[in-house]
């Protein structure tokens, strides 16, 4: 059995299987769909339903296989050479498939706690399905105490994680004859001189900061990732536009970074668009966001996962997860999964047996540890 969950498409068929499990061993659970009512989030709840106790969060959304070459079919899950192949093994059905098979065991263990399991939709997209669980949690009343995302950490405790903002930028500028380019307004120009202004700001950041020691790089980082612009060459394009980032490490202001660009644009390049054709100009638009996370090493959350996995030692990372979104919802959270992040999103993404099996023990121990 198999299922497509590329963000693009509906996830209720995996829901549905995962509720008849569910269903199969008298587990409740409560759903939250997203507004077109083709995806859904499961909140699952083993013990005593109610307030508090721990919640193990993982998403089921996957990301295209467009363009890639497989050597086999992506959502055919197979085993070679102790590694399981398929889209979604490592980033993070792996996880989450650990999460469903520790039920029983969970069960039986006589929770003093309640166990929650989050299991989100979209998350490769711009999280809404963690935003949308959010909301649920507040409406329900059971919203969970601690939180692990499971993401593939190769079982090692994360602490923190930059924060994300992705911006839309779209020019207009004045459509004319390239041979009379004061007659129009160069709207792919004015775009390059916001994108030079933003590489620049990109070296500027590895050489001020501010830094924050654990993550790679150790300061905020911001680029470019798409540009288009113009119809043909002898046209001065009229229209520009770019999709950018920032990744921002804890304490760093990314309202105040954005509001650098927004002024670069308003007096530097804005002026000498003005002056032609006031109509002209840009318009910056926020396209999604996601918090930073940042535990405090001596944390109860950071102790107890430490205590799990065995491991001394804990780390940071620069990519984003729904981690941030749970800590500032005031449920402090911790990301540690099976599989290595450098799997995910690639042709072929594998995860490792013996992770999964790392991951089984992770949950066992986690099942006698919230024992009565």
């Amino acid at each position: 059995m198999s299922f497509d969950t590329t963000s693009r498409n509906s996830n209720l068929p995996l829901i549905g299987w995962m509720r008849e499990y569910l269903d199969g061993l008298g587990v409740p659970y409560r759903l939250s769909h997203d507004a077109s009512g083709e995806r859904a989030n499961l909140h699952v709840i083993i013990g005593t339903p109610g307030p508090g106790g721990i919640a193990l969060s993982g998403h089921v959304d996957t990301v295209p296989i467009d363009g890639q070459a497989w050597s086999s079919d992506p959502f055919q899950l197979r085993a070679e050479n102790g590694r399981l192949v398929g889209r979604g093994a490592a980033d993070m059905k792996g996880f989450v498939a650990c999460c469903l098979a520790a039920v029983p065991r969970f069960q039986s263990a006589k929770l003093r706690r309640p166990i929650h399991l989050f299991i989100s939709y979209d998350e490769e997209v711009d999280c809404a399905g963690a935003r949308r669980l959010i909301v649920d949690l507040a409406e329900s009343g059971q919203s969970p105490a601690l939180c692990i995302v499971g993401e593939p950490t190769s079982m090692q405790p994360i602490l923190g994680h930059k924060g994300r903002i992705a911006v839309d930028v779209k020019v207009r500028g004045l459509a004319g004859h390239s041979s009379v380019p004061s007659r129009g307004v160069n709207a792919v120009h004015a775009a390059a001189e916001a994108v030079a202004w933003i590489a620049a700001e990109q070296r500027r950041f590895g050489v001020e900061g501010p830094f924050v020691p654990g993550f790679d790089p150790p300061y905020t980082t911001v680029h470019v990732g798409m540009l288009s612009g113009g119809t043909i060459l002898n046209i001065i394009p009229e229209l520009a536009k770019f999709r950018m980032e920032w990744r921002v490490v804890p304490g760093d202001d990314v309202q105040a970074a954005l509001g650098r660009l927004r002024k670069h644009v308003a007096t530097a390049i804005e002026p000498r668009m003005h002056a032609v054709d006031p109509s002209t100009g840009f318009t910056i638009t926020v396209a999604d966001w996601l918090p930073g996370l940042s535990l405090d090493p001596d944390h109860e959350l950071a102790s107890l996962v430490r205590q799990l996995t065995g491991s001394n030692s804990t780390g940071y990372v620069s990519y984003g997860t729904e981690a941030g979104l749970y800590q500032d919802a005031g449920i402090p959270s911790i990301v540690c999964g099976p599989g290595d992040i450098a799997q995910a999103h690639t042709p072929d993404e594998w995860i490792l047996a013996s992770e999964l099996d790392a991951c089984d023990a992770f949950l066992a121990r986690l099942a006698i540890q919230q024992a009565a």
